[in-house]
């Protein structure tokens, strides 16, 4: 399927709803990456800020909103197609992604 050229509608208080979710847990956490930097953070800091904000939930209702508007608008075929590249993302925990980068730039 060449998804290049092919548009899917969403309902706009839907996606205001994600785009407010997503720019609070963006800017929070790179202000969470400048405090740990700085050394006035620590991993319990955003693990707290992960619980407390509930940013699970948030990230699952973007993942809904946008597989819903799939579901809807494409074939079975196509959400199948989209379905297995999303499997192929990398997972924390998972052997080829929980270890940890390394700097190249060193």
């Amino acid at each position: 399927m060449d998804m290049s050229s092919r548009e899917i509608r969403l309902p706009l208080n839907e996606v205001v709803a994600v785009l407010q979710d997503l720019n609070e847990f963006v800017v929070s956490l790179d202000q969470l990456g400048s405090r740990q930097a700085f050394g006035t953070a620590d991993d319990h800091t955003v693990g707290k800020f992960v619980a407390d904000w509930d940013v699970a939930r948030g990230l699952s209702r973007a993942r809904r909103v946008i597989s819903v508007a799939l579901d809807a608008q494409l074939s079975e075929e196509e959400n199948a197609e989209i379905d297995a590249l999303c499997d192929q993302g990398r997972f924390y925990g998972t052997h080829s992604a929980s270890s940890t980068p390394t700097d190249q730039s060193s």
